[in-house]
């Protein structure tokens, strides 16, 4: 089993990218954009994802789902939520019904 070591990498280049010139490279590009294109890049990424999962090709899917994981991170980065971050609201979730969970929420 792969670990997170990979994604905290990825998160670690992310936050570098944040200080970078915006034609510099992709990411500080989108950062530069602001919340606004981070958020359509994601939408649209989203989309790919259940475009691919209707196609059924499995390699498709993984890929788009890979997109939407990175394009994700990006957003968190942009509001300084990292990946421990998200594993601890997993860490929370874990054994509670999905329904009991958001019964939880506040509305």
């Amino acid at each position: 089993m792969i670990d997170l070591e990979v994604i905290h990498r990825v998160q670690q280049t992310l936050e570098e990218r944040k200080g970078a010139a915006p034609d510099s490279s992709y990411v500080a590009s989108l950062y530069a954009k602001g919340t606004d294109a981070i958020c359509k890049k994601v939408a649209e990424e989203a989309a790919e994802v259940i475009m691919a999962a209707k196609d059924g090709d499995r390699l498709h899917l993984v890929r788009e789902v890979c997109d939407l994981w990175f394009h994700s991170l990006v957003l968190m980065s942009h509001f300084d939520i990292g990946v421990d971050d998200i594993m601890v609201e997993f860490r929370r979730r874990e054994g509670i019904s999905g329904i009991d969970e958001k019964k939880s929420r506040p509305t």
